[in-house]
């Protein structure tokens, strides 16, 4: 099963969105945009999908965007990545066991996938989730990317519940943690500070047993 694959078309509605944005943005990336970081990840990061004006800008996830501020400084902090700002393909970031993707590889119109895109684009994420080793660590940025693993691991959503700092174990001893996303709105408004995020990061150290 393929991790990635910069042709797809699986999803009419989201070829035809970018399609569009290719027209309207010649200079943007506007096309699947794939994961980031290590092969065989220690931790894994799940987001949403594509930023209009960010990742499906960049060509990179996170970056362009004012969701990727707040995580790219928290990977650099956490020792998970060489910067803590990710401005471009070219600009020498690289992260350490670490990888970044998304439950849905393209652009959504107004950033809401449909369930048949989510569950479409889903083989790709359990392609992802294939390649950890055991006793590695998925952390989810909000509810959709939780729901995308579990559903990439055949599992009951009502046995395992969403909420900011949730740790659940799965199969081969990987591990389940929840945050909100690291969006805009989220940290305008609080619901996720910077300090809630950090705590995290923590607790995936205390995982791996690293000091900090």
């Amino acid at each position: 099963m393929k991790i990635f694959n910069p042709d797809c078309t699986l999803c009419p509605r989201l070829a035809r969105h970018l399609r569009q944005i290719r027209a309207d943005f010649p200079d943007y990336h506007a096309r699947p945009v794939e994961s980031f970081g290590a092969r065989q990840p220690r931790l894994l990061i799940v987001g949403l999908a594509p930023g209009m004006h960010g990742a499906n800008a960049s060509g990179r996830p996170f970056t362009g965007d004012y969701a990727g501020i707040l995580l790219y400084e928290t990977l650099h902090k956490f020792g998970f990545s060489n910067r803590p700002e990710s401005l471009s393909l070219d600009d020498g970031l690289r992260l350490k066991q670490c990888r970044i993707t998304n439950a849905v590889k393209c652009l959504p119109p107004e950033n809401k996938p449909l369930t048949s895109e989510i569950n479409s684009c889903n083989q790709y994420l359990k392609a992802e989730l294939e390649a950890m080793p055991g006793g590695a660590v998925v952390l989810a940025l909000g509810r959709i990317a939780h729901n995308a693993i579990l559903r990439a691991y055949n599992l009951r959503q009502s046995a395992y519940s969403f909420g900011h700092g949730n740790l659940h174990e799965l199969e081969n001893h990987i591990h389940l943690i929840d945050s909100y996303h690291c969006s805009r709105y989220n940290t305008q408004t609080g619901r996720l500070t910077a300090e809630m995020f950090h705590d995290i990061f923590y607790k995936i150290h205390e995982i791996f047993n690293l000091s900090y």
